[in-house]
């Protein structure tokens, strides 16, 4: 038996840093392209920025509440909020890119 504590979604992304999702399915072929990338990117990025899977086919209500209708979609959240959201591939550029233009050091809790 584990001993993990098991978080909720809405914990995961009220985080103070960022978080981004990547809701995708087993089956999707641009899915599985994505994970190579996803990899060198979190090698990338600090603990200020966590990315997370959700498999579409295994949590069903929260692909329907927020409306995701095709994968890979990824939704980045600071602080709660859905601060970008794409649907397709994306490139580690344009992921790197995107942390960097919502990290904002100098805000102050």
């Amino acid at each position: 038996m584990s001993n993990k504590k098991k978080v909720s979604f809405k914990d995961v992304v009220r985080r103070d840093g960022l978080t981004l999702v990547d809701f995708s399915a087993e089956w999707c072929g641009p899915c599985r392209a994505m994970a190579p990338i996803l990899r060198q990117v979190a090698g990338k990025v600090d603990d200020s920025v966590k990315i997370i899977k959700v498999d579409v086919d295994k949590n069903r209500k929260l692909a329907q509440k927020l409306n995701i209708m095709g994968v890979p979609t990824f939704v980045l959240y600071k602080k709660g909020k859905i601060v970008w959201r794409q649907s397709g591939m994306q490139s580690a550029k344009t992921l790197l890119a995107l942390f960097e233009k919502y990290q904002s050091p100098q805000e102050v809790k």
